[in-house]
């Protein structure tokens, strides 16, 4: 004779199995979340800044190819410091410099009248709501920075400096390299940093032409450019190497963009 309590038994315990299985997806998002909620947030400073959730997608999108917290790293960013970005373009930088120097620093947003209306829909977005506090915008010309002499912990020149070689035109002006980086030099504290990261040409590439045809310039010509102005060179990465780059490319091309094979200098003003 059949058990009716064993059967009853039988029946509650595969109602509790059915109860159980269906709780589980709701049990691990909300392990999930829990986990997520109690992992703290980096406590690096240029870790935390990278990591900072209100940095805009787009932004996040083009980290693992510029690689920002090692850049930053290299260059020796630090809470407190007063920097600029010569020809800071759209902001991508600036947002992450912005969100490391902290509350107590400060930095300077350049852009030259060609930069601006080049890209004045995404300069509006990127300073709307004075959303970077810690950030002023330098809109001047290259030459014509006229920041307080020995003011500034680092300037930084990010895929830019072969700009200042490209071929005026209707759309951009001539610069003057030596006044630009004469202005920079004083506007450094002794001891202070240049970083300089772009697109490397070949060597014994015309530099204005290159420059105007592909984006690029020959690191060796930033060398001699930036030692003229007084600097020293202390340190180069390999961080944005990319061997598969044959230097034949506009830096616009779908092929290459956003993986050129870029050089990374640290320079110094002497003490």
């Amino acid at each position: 004779m059949r058990n009716p309590f064993a059967k009853c038994a039988a029946g509650a315990i595969a109602a509790r199995a059915r109860t159980v299985v269906a709780a589980l997806p709701a049990l691990v998002a909300g392990l999930a979340l829990l986990t997520a909620c109690d992992t703290p947030a980096p406590s690096d400073p240029i870790d935390a800044a990278v990591a900072n959730p209100d940095r805009p997608a787009t932004d996040r999108d083009r980290d693992l190819n510029r690689k920002p917290a090692e850049v930053m790293r290299f260059f020796d960013v630090r809470p407190g410091m007063t920097v600029l970005e010569m020809f800071s373009g759209g902001g991508y930088y600036v947002e992450v410099l912005a969100r490391i120097v902290g509350p107590e620093g400060k930095v300077y947003a350049h852009n030259n009248s060609a930069h601006r209306r080049f890209l004045a829909d995404a300069l509006a977005l990127r300073y709307r709501d004075q959303r970077l506090a810690n950030v002023i915008r330098l809109d001047t010309e290259a030459e014509d920075i006229q920041l307080a002499p020995a003011s500034l912990d680092g300037v930084f020149l990010v895929l830019a400096y072969h700009d200042v070689y490209v071929r005026p035109d209707q759309n951009w002006p001539a610069i003057d390299r030596a006044a630009m980086l004469h202005a920079i030099f004083d506007a450094l504290k002794p001891g202070a940093t240049l970083g300089v990261v772009d697109h490397i040409a070949r060597p014994g590439d015309d530099p204005a032409e290159i420059a105007t045809a592909l984006h690029r310039i020959d690191e060796g010509v930033v060398i001699r450019d930036i030692e003229q102005a007084g600097f020293v060179l202390e340190d180069r990465s390999g961080v944005l190497r990319n061997p598969a780059d044959d230097y034949q490319k506009r830096v616009f091309d779908p092929q290459i963009r956003g993986r050129t094979d870029r050089f990374v200098l640290r320079f110094r003003k002497p003490l």
